[in-house]
């Protein structure tokens, strides 16, 4: 008698395992690791970062650098591998904050209600009303120019993300049955947030955090390109390619190579992130072959 597929429920496998699996993880998390590297061998290069070599001023790549140098001849690989814990920093520091600060004020949100739900959601709708870069640029405008305060601005613009995102999820975990039962046994507030609605919110923050790195690697591009971040001496990927665009005609290097790695840690980023979220989504349907 004939038989058909039928749908089933995924294996649960493990996070870990479903990542080491999927191709896009394999591409991202080697990009990964030459960025984390390369921001922490920042101390070895230093020295030749900062040397100039006159005699060979906008040089093309080659074997005595590699990937050429600038106008000042300084090592554009060195200067690349310096200018990654500027990107290192924008992915830690920024979407970090933002991560901690739009949980707590999305599980307020959604789950307390009313007067404070309407007041944090119109903040976050008037701020969410202006583009990220633009948002970005009135704050570091505010604030003036500077590597710390580029870090605030895209912080504070990217914390009404998160929250409304937590909201949502939070408006849909708050009436399910075990959070009812432990508000009826009189569980605190704070600890039912804490530990029955946030542990359920990991997986969405996690995916989510992944993809507004790239985006916040992108705004602090733009904003060391317009000079609003990172100042000289001290280099980053944006700014290089800035740098670049005055010498395109006689060293093409010098702004290529650091928009690539502007490029490849962007998508990387954004390749784990879709990894993530099929590694974590555990109740995915698939179908059962037939017998």
């Amino acid at each position: 008698m004939a038989t058909t597929a039928t749908l089933a429920p995924a294996p649960r496998r493990p996070v870990l395992d479903r990542l080491h699996r999927d191709r896009r993880a394999q591409l991202a998390l080697p990009v990964l690791l030459m960025l984390v590297l390369a921001a922490a061998a920042r101390p070895l290069v230093g020295d030749r970062m900062r040397a100039t070599d006159t005699n060979h001023l906008l040089a093309a790549p080659g074997a005595r650098h590699l990937l050429g140098t600038d106008e000042l001849g300084r090592d554009v690989l060195a200067r690349i591998v310096s200018g990654s814990l500027v990107t290192v920093e924008v992915a830690t520091i920024t979407v970090g904050a933002a991560l901690v600060a739009g949980t707590v004020l999305g599980l307020l949100a959604g789950y307390r209600g009313g007067w404070l739900d309407a007041v944090i959601m119109r903040v976050s709708d008037g701020l969410l009303a202006f583009p990220l870069l633009v948002l970005a640029l009135t704050v570091v405008a505010a604030l003036g120019p500077g590597l710390r305060n580029a870090l605030i601005a895209i912080a504070v613009v990217t914390t009404p993300r998160f929250a409304r995102v937590v909201r949502g999820e939070v408006l849909s975990l708050r009436t399910r049955e075990w959070v009812s039962a432990a508000r009826i046994v009189g569980v605190p507030q704070s600890a039912i947030m804490r530990r029955h609605l946030l542990p359920h919110l990991a997986g969405t923050l996690l995916v989510f955090a992944a993809l507004q790195v790239s985006t916040a690697i992108m705004a602090e591009a733009a904003l060391s390109f317009l000079g609003l971040s990172v100042q000289p001496p001290q280099p980053s990927w944006g700014a290089m390619v800035a740098a670049g665009t005055d010498h395109l005609s006689a060293s093409w290097s010098l702004s290529v190579f650091p928009g690539l790695a502007i490029l490849l840690t962007v998508a990387a980023f954004n390749l784990l992130a879709d990894a993530l979220r099929d590694a974590l989504d555990a109740h995915r349907p698939q179908l059962t072959p037939p017998r």
